[in-house]
């Protein structure tokens, strides 16, 4: 089907018009180059009208803006962030086998929820990848006091880098090969701003083929022969589901992954590295705000200590089953129980993980302030991570004992 038989059909033209609202679009003329920016669609025949010029594909922008029109080449940062009115993430998954795509995009959607997120958009590239996407309203307005508008291409980056991370291991044991993304790109480098991707329905030169959206969990069945212009359908949405704030459990956990993994990465010495205890850390030894979860919360805040719980737990050489019996027990002190499903699972997904991770920072305010569970004493002065505190704690007890 050529393309422009294609972008005749009123619900390819409707679909295309109706997720580049508010966006930067960039049309491509086949081997001609691509159309000026900027430039928007308003309307559903402008699809149409566009292909009647020879238009052979659409890439929408990330970004949403007030006037897209507006954009300029070499726009200051400000400039762009009073133009800003959000962001979606995407993830863009490509490799020169369309297996190993779908392997590392089943795992990137596992990851997501494991996080809590339902509503997760699914789109095949048109040739070897997939595009995996959260809308920008599942973000909560603030991370770490910033308007969550503010953070691109930094946040959509950030949590790029953290499911990059989370996945390595796995990516590493199905695909039998210690540098996975050897095989598989996960593009981190690639997001800018005005950055864009290609637009559902629309068609990828190369292959012919269509970008369709996907269920996710159609990832690892999916056949190419589904993206063919004849055989596409309509009834899957993209970027158009949401879940306010579902998604800020990862974007706040992914800022708190990088602030102690990239960032701060100069800092850590050699010779002082973190060794896990080869004998479990005894509850007497946890820090105020540890053994202020563990009696059990009134409050929100469940899903966040969870987390803590089990990286702090994990850090202190506790077994899988201990932790398991401990989480389960705490979970019914709280005043609405997490499903012991959810526990196990969250313990299940760190287990493959094969390394331990310090929990959240003190100076954290997305959890121990925010949850109220910040109870200091005298030490907590001294420390940075709830981990050091039991830890200098252990060794304070056992100067006592030489002595």
């Amino acid at each position: 089907m050529n393309p422009l038989s294609f972008y005749s059909k009123k619900e390819i033209q409707k679909a295309i018009a109706k997720i580049a609202k508010d966006r930067e679009i960039v049309v491509k003329y086949g081997d001609k180059g691509f159309g000026k920016r900027p430039d928007i669609v308003q309307f559903d025949g402008d699809i149409l009208e566009l292909a009647k010029q020879g238009v052979t594909s659409f890439h929408i922008s990330e970004e949403h803006w007030s006037d897209p029109l507006k954009l300029q080449p070499g726009m200051m940062k400000k400039q762009l962030d009073e133009l800003r009115t959000g962001w979606d993430f995407l993830i863009d998954i490509d490799a020169e086998a369309l297996e190993y795509s779908k392997v590392a995009a089943n795992l990137i959607v596992e990851a997501l929820k494991f996080h809590d997120i339902k509503d997760i958009s699914v789109k095949y590239s048109g040739n070897r990848g997939f595009h995996i996407g959260i809308p920008f309203e599942a973000f909560p307005d603030k991370v770490n006091n910033q308007d969550t508008k503010m953070l691109f291409p930094e946040g959509t980056r950030v949590i790029a880098l953290y499911l990059k991370q989370l996945i390595e291991e796995q990516l590493k044991s199905i695909l039998k090969n210690e540098t996975p993304f050897s095989l598989v790109d996960v593009d981190t480098v690639l997001i800018s701003n005005r950055h864009t991707f290609r637009a559902p329905y629309s068609l990828h030169e190369k292959t012919g083929l269509a970008s369709i959206p996907i269920k996710p969990d159609q990832i690892l069945s999916f056949k190419k022969e589904q993206a063919e212009p004849e055989k596409v359908k309509f009834d899957i949405k993209f970027l158009e589901n949401v879940n306010k704030n579902e998604a800020s459990q990862l974007i706040i956990q992914a800022f708190d992954w990088h602030s102690k993994n990239i960032i701060k990465v100069v800092e850590i010495k050699p010779n002082r590295e973190y060794d896990i205890p080869k004998i479990a850390v005894k509850e007497d030894f946890f820090p105020p705000c540890i053994k202020f979860i563990l009696d059990g919360l009134k409050d929100d805040g469940r899903k966040r200590s969870l987390f803590i719980l089990i990286n702090f737990l994990s850090s202190l050489g506790w077994k899988s089953e201990d932790m398991q019996n401990l989480l389960l027990e705490w979970d019914k002190k709280n005043h609405s129980p997490l499903k012991d499903g959810y526990v196990k699972s969250q313990l299940m997904w760190y287990k493959k993980r094969k390394k331990a991770i310090l929990p959240p920072n003190c100076s954290n305010e997305a959890y121990y302030k925010s949850i109220n569970i910040c109870k200091p004493d005298n030490l907590c002065k001294m420390i940075k991570n709830p981990v050091n505190y039991s830890v200098r704690k252990t060794r304070f007890k056992k100067r006592k004992k030489k002595s």
